[in-house]
């Protein structure tokens, strides 16, 4: 089903890049893309993910995690290494989730998890005691996002909103589904997504440019609001790079989502970042300004970082913050309530890692006088040496939370008890 969105959106205008000389280090090279040709979107160029790459950070890139993902040796392991505050616990939900991302319950328990690359989706189940993971869908384009309403499991993949009837019932036969929303762009680059779902059952989704830095085409850099019953969608928000992590505020309803800020610039800038919504058509800056307080050096071209929406927090640089929730649940100590927890998939672009964490962020419905602090961390080990990479959290029942690893190919359970 195509959106009533103005179709110009996936019209684009064709852009080239100008190339030329960066102005804070001659050794910038301009990377230059036709994006307004038919191929572009087909097929981005292999390296999209470059942009101005500098002298000082040339042969950074991103890391490949064990295809196998952990054994469960390893990840006994693993899990004795996570520092928490007192009181609190981590162990392995389930392994054998491999490339997992971001997670959804059903209405009988069901866990359904995403996957980043492989095509897959899975369902948790217990069986006999003990946690049965089951591939339920294969082959599908990075089938990230995921969501259940009204019995039926939602699966985002590059360019389309699929939706499977009676999923719980029907866990060996799926069946191809039903697309629901497809006016998306085909290439996978940044093209992964994420699903939250507001109180009137519509979807925020995300839609991240084809490069690392540029003018981006009309359709992406941006977040939609799409109404899966009819397809309808709504433009809510501009200037977002990258965002695969967001969730609707309980007290307010406002959209809150984390962003991916701009790679190459250095080990240290620009920061990652935690936003809000307050307003429809909002721009957070992209390309034209970074972090609510840096233009960019090239992309700026005259705009003042006090037109865009800033920030409402700076999360560092580089340490990739995905998937995030609200905590509504009881089992966390009271002043838990309605915080932010965040995963931090962890740095590429960057000497010396940081992120691949959980964060705390305690801040009120309007967004004013935000606190951050480390709630769990230990995957990584040394400069570069990632033992697991943090990407969703999801509430369970009883107030624990638990957490998807794509490299090591596993679901954390964090809990709670008073000592």
């Amino acid at each position: 089903m195509k959106s009533t969105l103005n179709r110009s959106v996936l019209a684009l205008a064709a852009i080239a890049f100008v190339a030329g000389a960066g102005q804070v280090n001659a050794q910038q090279k301009l990377h230059s893309y036709q994006s307004g040709t038919k191929e572009f979107w087909t097929h981005p160029p292999d390296d999209w993910f470059l942009g101005d790459e500098t002298e000082a950070q040339k042969g950074l890139a991103p890391p490949s995690g064990p295809p196998t993902g952990a054994s469960e040796a390893e990840l006994a392991s693993l899990v004795k290494k996570i520092k928490l505050p007192p009181g609190f616990k981590i162990e392995v939900y389930a392994p054998g989730v491999l490339a997992a991302r971001q997670m959804a319950w059903g209405d009988k328990g069901t866990l359904f998890v995403g996957s980043f690359g492989l095509g897959n989706v899975y369902a948790i189940t217990d069986k006999d005691g003990k946690k049965e993971v089951k591939t339920i869908l294969k082959g599908l384009n990075m089938p990230t996002g995921l969501a259940f309403k009204d019995g039926a499991l939602y699966v985002i993949a590059v360019d389309k909103l699929i939706r499977y009837d009676n999923a719980e019932a029907n866990l060996d036969k799926l069946g191809d589904g039903t697309v629901v929303y497809d006016d998306m762009p085909s290439y996978a680059a940044h093209g992964w997504k994420y699903l939250a779902q507001d109180k009137e059952g519509w979807f925020y989704i995300p839609f991240g440019p084809p490069f690392n830095i540029g003018i981006p085409p009309t359709s992406v850099s941006q977040i939609r609001r799409v109404d899966p019953k009819t397809g309808n969608a709504q433009l809510v928000a501009l200037g977002v790079r990258n965002s695969v992590g967001g969730d609707v505020d309980p007290r307010s309803g406002k959209y809150w989502f984390t962003e991916n800020a701009r790679d190459w610039m250095s080990d240290d800038m620009p920061s990652d970042k935690l936003n809000m919504i307050s307003r429809l058509g909002e721009h957070f800056g992209y390309p034209y300004c970074h972090q609510g307080d840096t233009p960019d050096p090239k992309f700026a071209m005259g705009h003042k970082c006090s037109e865009f929406t800033p920030p409402v927090l700076k999360l560092g640089a580089h340490v990739a913050p995905l998937g995030m929730k609200f905590y509504t649940g009881d089992q966390f100590p009271a002043d838990y309530k309605d915080n932010i927890l965040i995963a931090e998939h962890g740095s590429w672009n960057r000497h010396k890692y940081q992120g691949g964490r959980i964060v705390r962020v305690i801040v009120g419905p309007d967004g004013k006088n935000p606190k951050q602090e480390v709630f769990a961390s230990g995957w990584i080990e040394g400069d570069q040496g990632y033992l697991g990479r943090p990407d969703d959290i999801i509430l369970a029942k009883d107030g624990s939370i638990l957490v998807a690893d794509d490299w090591a190919g596993a679901i954390y359970r964090i809990s709670y008890s008073k000592k």
